[in-house]
């Protein structure tokens, strides 16, 4: 699997294995064979996870993992792995969010992970009004100076706020950001600032929940309620790109790409991310392993200007998603917000 330099002398996977699916609200998971997938991705060479301290018992089970495999870690049987976690702290504590508060989540996740430094914290705000995100960012900084955190990263915020971060002496190694081809909302402003201060993407939604894939190819609308919170995310997006039947005619030029490739729908979503500017590596939340075969595909073929320009004739008809990123996600009162759980730490 292709790896890339995330920051001098720390590189990842460019397939990120993400853990939200493995949280509460997708299902009931199998432990055993939730740590068996883990096994077989870092074998193939996916090392880099994604989770997140809300994710509910997610950094647990990364934890238990490495424990499992101590001794193939240490004896080099196993490759080293990344364990990429988020400090989303709670709606209902952003107005007096302290230092104390942010170093106990930060103690918690070491331990839930079993490590003495996280690897990379990604921090996440949920509301501007309350204006301690600035305040947080600087706290998370001294606990990386500390030796409890390698990098810091950020995810979900917008150019605005991280300009003020940037200009308050934070430094931000990463940014998670909503990134597919559904949604590009992070080329209006922030790729540039993104190439002017060196901070790549680690992309999540890139295929859409599932959305684009073979699955929902010449499949009629598919109607809520759905089967978990990501459909109905997702489902969100394709209705502000546009219209479900424009969808439809993404997933025929994506699948002829595919046919000429000899993949699968979502390895040419992924790859179309993969190539834009400051991408690093694209978070697939993988239920299992078998789609672990569809993931090695990647490094097997590359978009070309034909491609690209077929997508980007359908991507000119989209109506959105519009405005700064995340902010449709950000309006608790709307369609996009109000799916959204704000006090997972409380809970």
């Amino acid at each position: 699997m292709e790896r890339i330099a995330l920051q001098p002398e720390y590189s990842i996977s460019r397939v990120v294995k993400g853990g939200w699916h493995l949280a509460g609200g997708h299902g009931n998971i199998s432990e055993e064979q939730a740590l068996d997938d883990m096994y077989h991705f870092v074998k193939a060479g996916i090392t880099t996870f994604d989770c997140a301290d809300i994710y509910t018992g997610v950094e647990e089970l990364i934890g238990k993992f490495r424990k499992t495999h101590a001794d193939a870690f240490r004896a080099g049987d196993l490759p080293p792995i990344q364990v990429h976690t988020k400090y989303v702290p709670d709606y209902n504590a952003l107005a007096t969010l302290s230092k104390e508060e942010t170093t106990r989540i930060i103690d918690r996740s070491l331990r839930r992970l079993g490590v003495e430094r996280l690897d990379l914290v990604q921090f996440a705000w949920w509301d501007y009004q309350f204006p301690r995100y600035l305040e947080t960012a600087v706290h998370l900084t001294e606990l990386r100076k500390a030796g409890k955190i390698r990098f810091l990263g950020i995810t979900n915020f917008d150019t605005t706020r991280i300009k003020e971060m940037l200009d308050a002496g934070v430094q931000i190694a990463s940014n998670q950001v909503q990134y597919s081809v559904l949604d590009q909302r992070v080329e209006r402003q922030m790729t540039d600032l993104a190439q002017e201060h060196s901070i790549p993407y680690l992309c999540y939604g890139t295929v859409a929940g599932g959305f684009l894939s073979d699955r929902y190819l010449n499949v009629p609308d598919p109607k809520p309620p759905f089967e978990n919170r990501s459909l109905t995310k997702y489902r969100l997006i394709i209705e502000e790109f546009g219209s479900y039947e424009l969808f439809q005619q993404l997933l025929h030029v994506l699948r002829k790409i595919a046919d000429k490739y000899e993949v699968a729908i979502a390895e040419v979503a992924c790859h179309y991310i993969l190539q834009k500017p400051m991408v690093a590596g694209v978070i697939v939340g993988a239920r299992n392993r078998r789609h672990l075969e569809s993931l090695q595909r990647l490094d097997t073929f590359t978009l070309d200007a034909d491609d690209l320009g077929q997508i980007a004739e359908i991507v000119a008809q989209s109506q959105g998603p519009n405005g700064p990123f995340y902010e449709l996600e950000r309006d608790k009162t709307g369609k996009h917000g109000a799916i959204m759980k704000y006090n997972l730490n409380e809970d």
